[in-house]
Order: C-alpha cells, then sequence, then structure tokens
C-alpha cells in the first residue's frame, strides 16, 4: 500500500505539489492524468524516494519513506521499479544484459540469471531480441526490455513514467496488456503517469487528475469519463467549449 500525506513541494518558491493525500491499495493500478508540468512525475519521485516532500509524507506498507535513513530507503527501494518514459536502457550492453545487470549487482549465479532473465523474455515476448542491442530495438520492444529489467527484481511495486509515449496504437495496446498482466497475474501495485486517455481507460482501477499541484479528481474510469467537472472533461476530450484552462 502507498500513502501520500498532505505532500507538498517546491521549487524555487513556486509550490509543484499542494496538499496531495492519496491511499493507493495493494494490487491497484492507480493512474495519474494531468497537464505537463503538473506534479505528476514529482509525485512519482517522491513514491520511489528520489525526492523528499517540504511538508507531508509518503508511507509504503506503512513505513515512512519520506526522511528515512539510508538503509530504510534502500530497502524500501528494492521491492519497487522504476519503468521510465525514455526506457533507460544502457546503449553498449545488449537486451540480456541490460536485464542482468540487477542481478549481477545482487551477486546471483551465471546459471541463476540466465534462467531468470530467459523467464522474463519469455514473459513479454522478447526471447528473439536477446542479444540485440538497444539501438537495433523498435520504441515499443525498449519499452518491454525496461519492464523485463524490473521484472527480474520481482517488485510489488512498479511505477510506469509515460509509458506508451511516442508508441503507434498497436504497440501502446500491447503495452497496456502488460500492465494488465501484471496486476492480473503478480498483483503488483503500479501507479502509472501518463497522458494517453485511451491508456488509462485500459489499464486503470482508479484516475486522478492533478491540477496546479492538487488531485482534483479521483474515482474509477467511468465516472471520470462521465465527468461534468470542466478541468478535468477539457483534458480527457481535449475540446474547448470556452477559455481554455491553463495552470
Amino acid at each position: 500500500m502507498i500513502e501520500l500525506v498532505h505532500l507538498a513541494k517546491r521549487f524555487d518558491g513556486r509550490p509543484v505539489l499542494d496538499d496531495v493525500s492519496l491511499r493507493i491499495e495493494r494490487g491497484e493500478t492507480f493512474v495519474i492524468i494531468g497537464m505537463s508540468g503538473t506534479g505528476k512525475t514529482v509525485t512519482l519521485k517522491h513514491i520511489a524516494g528520489l525526492l523528499d516532500p517540504d511538508e507531508g509524507e509518503v508511507r509504503i506498507d506503512g513505513e515512512t519513506m519520506s526522511g528515512a535513513d539510508d538503509a530504510t530507503r534502500e530497502r524500501l527501494r528494492r521491492i519497487m521499479g522504476i519503468v521510465f518514459q525514455s526506457g533507460a536502457l544502457i546503449n553498449w550492453l545488449s537486451v540480456f544484459d541490460n536485464i542482468a545487470l540487477p542481478l549481477r549487482e545482487r551477486r546471483y549465479s551465471p546459471a541463476e540469471i540466465d534462467a531468470m532473465v530467459d523467464e522474463k523474455l519469455q514473459i513479454l515476448g522478447l526471447s528473439e531480441a536477446k542479444f540485440k542491442m538497444p539501438a537495433d530495438l523498435s520504441g515499443g520492444m525498449k519499452k518491454r526490455v525496461c519492464l523485463a529489467r524490473v521484472l527480474v527484481r520481482n517488485p510489488s511495486i512498479i511505477l510506469y513514467d509515460e509509458p506508451t509515449a511516442g508508441l503507434d496504437p498497436v504497440m501502446s495496446h500491447v503495452i497496456n496488456m502488460l500492465i494488465r498482466r501484471m496486476k492480473d497475474e503478480f498483483n503488483v501495485t503500479q501507479v502509472v503517469v501518463t497522458h494517453d486517455m485511451q491508456s488509462a481507460y485500459e489499464i486503470a482501477d482508479r484516475i486522478a487528475m492533478l491540477y496546479q499541484g492538487r488531485i482534483i479528481a479521483c474515482d474509477v474510469p467511468q465516472r471520470i469519463r462521465e465527468t461534468d467537472h470542466p478541468i478535468v472533461r477539457q483534458f480527457i476530450t481535449g475540446a474547448v467549449d470556452g477559455p481554455i484552462e491553463v495552470e
């Protein structure tokens, strides 16, 4: 379970998060939407312990992440994986070696590494790409390799930063199905930041919208789709019936 309790963060005096409180249940896929610069990725970084709030706190399974000592922070991070928007693959390592990297850091044997990497390659349909280099991969394959590198650590929490950004509709659907599979088969708690409303509707148990650093809506996908809230409606439909609401 992930809890954000009255979270506030400022950069150069500008509020980016302003009294944000959320409770994300174990096994839930929680999607955060909102305009660029409204604090979505900053929220992910707080959950991962990469940023500490100016006020409030982040709790992971009841333990406080924000302000924790290095040992506690590292232990909590070990149960998490982050799928970056760029994929964040190491260009001079093959697909196999990119996925094996966290296992080698934990000193698994070569036989264990081979078996664990092959399993994740098969799950994600990447077996034929095992020895390819990142430069030879499509955008969708890079995202899947990044997810395989996360999964090989068997995390209980996965954070996704714009997982379908830059992908065509077919590959976006593939990524969405993989995210759903993580929930259905592995009961992983997932937090997804996205601008892609089709993706949000496909994968979310609940959707929250950040606007000017605050949560202005949080509900199941169907109710978000049917909302009368003018700012949320403008964002999810792209329709402009009057003055454009901006930050």
